[in-house]
């Protein structure tokens, strides 16, 4: 099963562009993530709805941080990106009258529930500048 990799790559975006002194194109974004800038462009927008990152057309344009990190949280941008469940495990319905799988389904679905509460709780606790804390820009990176 493919796993969903949006709240990451966006996560990693949005810290290369706190250490940017220049907007970052859709272009460059989608060369760092491995993609096609229409994704980005897509993606961005669903962030830009939320007034986390504005965009400038024409000659010098491109994305730009619209928050410092330290008010944006891993919340923020999960939510954002409108992301769905947190885990790909599934409950079976094919035998829902079978009080055995109905027991099954109800342990399962207790226990996902409250582990997504508790991540999502501390998705609420970290902020972007925690991410970028161990960063030093981009003379660092090589």
């Amino acid at each position: 099963m493919r796993k969903d990799s949006r709240l990451s790559r966006m996560l990693h975006v949005l810290v290369h562009m706190h250490h940017q002194q220049h907007p970052a194109t859709s272009e460059q974004i989608a060369q760092m993530l491995h993609t096609n800038p229409v994704v980005v462009r897509r993606t961005m927008a669903s962030l830009k709805a939320q007034g986390y990152v504005s965009s400038g057309k024409g000659h010098g344009g491109g994305w730009t941080l619209c928050k410092p990190l330290t008010e944006i949280s891993l919340l923020d941008i999960h939510k954002s990106l409108k992301e769905g469940s947190l885990f790909t495990i599934g409950l079976t319905d094919e035998h829902n009258q079978c009080p055995i799988e109905q027991a099954v389904n109800a342990a399962i679905d207790d226990v996902l529930q409250e582990a997504e509460r508790l991540v999502l709780q501390r998705f609420g606790e970290v902020t972007l500048d925690q991410l970028a804390s161990g960063f030093a820009g981009p003379a660092s990176e090589q």
